[in-house]
């Protein structure tokens, strides 16, 4: 018999926390939509200005790593990179192995 009580708490707490982390991950999701939608007209706008300022851009870069879990977002943070290579070459390898070492999985 206490067998099947530790089974069903075992079972009750895994259960608990796959619903905590599913909500975790969905919130996660909301914010990512959310930075999206901020960060996207940022990004485009440096480039279609041709901005040369590199504080600007590195601020960007910065938070946009954060949410390069995101499909989208990383997207984004490639383009801005492609842009920033031709400003400061090395910079932009610096951001590239930023991104590497963040969120690759190899």
């Amino acid at each position: 018999m206490t067998k099947n009580v530790d089974e069903s708490t075992y079972q009750y707490v895994v259960d608990i926390l796959s619903r905590e982390i599913m909500e975790m991950v969905e919130t996660r999701n909301i914010l990512a939509s959310r930075a999206l939608e901020y960060f996207e007209p940022e990004v485009h706008e440096i480039i279609e200005s041709r901005c040369c300022d590199k504080q600007k851009i590195e601020e960007l870069l910065d938070r946009l790593l954060d949410y390069c879990f995101n499909e989208q977002i990383l997207l984004l943070y490639r383009k801005l990179c492609r842009y920033y290579y031709q400003i400061d070459p090395a910079a932009t390898v610096g951001y590239v192995n930023a991104y590497r070492d963040m969120w690759d999985c190899e």
